[in-house]
This record gives C-alpha cells, structure tokens and sequence, in this order.
C-alpha cells in the first residue's frame, strides 16, 4: 500500500498559534504512515499537480485571504478524492470575505459569547465560557466519535451559521442572558462532516489554544477525522 500524503497548510493569525497547533499533530501523522508536507501560506492550493498528489490537508488559517485561483485548486482537490479537515479558527474562520470556500465548509463561525460585561477585563479570557460539547445520535455511532461522552470545555464556544448538507455529530448550546439580544437558547454544530464529491470534510470546533487541542475528546476527534477524512479508495 502506498504512503498516504497529508499536507498542512497554516497562517493566518497568530493568536491561534498555527505553529505549535499543527506541531501538536503532525507526530499522530507520520506514525500513521502519512508522509507530511508542511506549507506557511495556501498558495500550493493553486497547484493543481500538486494538489492532485495530495490525500488529506490539514488547514490551520484562521481569517487571512485566499485567491480565487487557490479556492478553485482547493475545491477541485476535494471534489476529486483529497480529504479536508481542521480545527476552530484554522477551519471554520478562514477566509471571510469567500463565500465560496463558506459554501465548501458549511459552516462559518459567527462568534463566541462572552462573560457578563462586569466581568471582562480586555483579555481573551473574556470570551473563555464553561460550556458542553453533546454528541448526537448521528456521532455516537459515527467513526470519528463513536465511544466518546459529551465533555465539557472552558474555552471560546463558537456560534456557527451552517446549511443543511453537514451532518452534525456533536453540538453545543449558548444561552439565553440579561446582557445578549437574543431570546432564547441557540444550539451550533460543534463537530460536523460534509461529503463534496469524492472529498470528505471534518470540521472540530473546539481548538483555540493548546490546552484545548490536548484534551483527551477534542484530540481524538481531530485524530480521529484526520483518518476518516483522508482519500478512500473509491476516490483513488
């Protein structure tokens, strides 16, 4: 069988810290028998000859720009066979000002409530909240989340607009409170896929620091979809 080929791509804003994030998994690949290929910036999405040997990216660009022509070479990789996946900002806040890479992913982040007003002190604790990631019934038996329990985070809990075409795995629900305009609770996908041609996508959620990453749940989805994602042999 030959090695499959895994390729990170990150940059964007620093404050999700795409290095040492992606560092955190690039062992899990190489010990999976990925040969992995890391790129600073999504200008190889371009590169159709390129793309075309790729398997399974691993994105880690949070907000930053994308050409049209890198849009297009990351899209035709997917629907061609190439597996998508990524965590929090790196995945689900990249690109905004694309509609179209909105329409790959299905789903883009909208926000992160954050503590009562009196409570905040300018830092990014403000928008740290204790919160619970559910698994659905869809995720309980599903290969990148069977066996896991809904776990709580103390961390960002990201709001998500979405469509239909994501088949949602585990959710989170934000609130209603004296200080937020809306009335009544709200529940986000937190971990979801999408089958685009013969791609397959896997969006994580949680992941704003390294602490996240490296809980027990929250590694393992991201390891866990990292497999799943990857090239099937029917897209070979």
């Amino acid at each position: 069988m030959a090695q499959r080929r895994a390729l990170v791509v990150r940059g964007g804003w620093e404050g999700h810290q795409p290095v040492k994030a992606t560092e955190l998994f690039i062992p899990f690949l190489e010990s999976s028998d990925y040969a992995v290929r890391v790129e600073g910036s999504t200008e190889i999405y371009a590169d159709a000859a390129e793309m075309a040997d790729i398997d399974l990216v691993v994105q880690c660009v949070t907000m930053s720009q994308i050409t049209a022509e890198q849009l297009a070479g990351l899209s035709a990789a997917v629907v061609a066979g190439t597996g998508f996946t990524g965590w929090h900002g790196g995945i689900a806040d990249s690109f905004r000002a694309s509609s179209d890479y909105l329409h790959l992913v299905g789903g883009q982040f909208a926000t992160h409530p954050g503590k009562e007003p009196c409570e905040r002190h300018g830092g990014p604790e403000d928008n740290f909240l204790p919160h619970t990631v559910n698994i659905t019934e869809l995720g309980r038996t599903h290969p990148i989340t069977a066996g896991i329990e809904d776990f709580d985070l103390v961390t960002e809990q990201y709001w998500v607009l979405h469509d239909d075409l994501i088949d949602v795995l585990a959710t989170t629900t934000h609130p209603t409170q004296a200080w937020h305009p809306w009335h009544r609770p709200v529940t986000s996908p937190a971990i979801w896929t999408r089958l685009w041609g013969a791609g397959r996508i896997v969006v994580t959620t949680p992941g704003h620091s390294l602490d996240v990453l490296e809980h027990a749940s929250v590694r393992t989805v991201i390891e866990r979809g990292m497999l799943w994602a990857t090239r099937t042999a029917s897209a070979s």
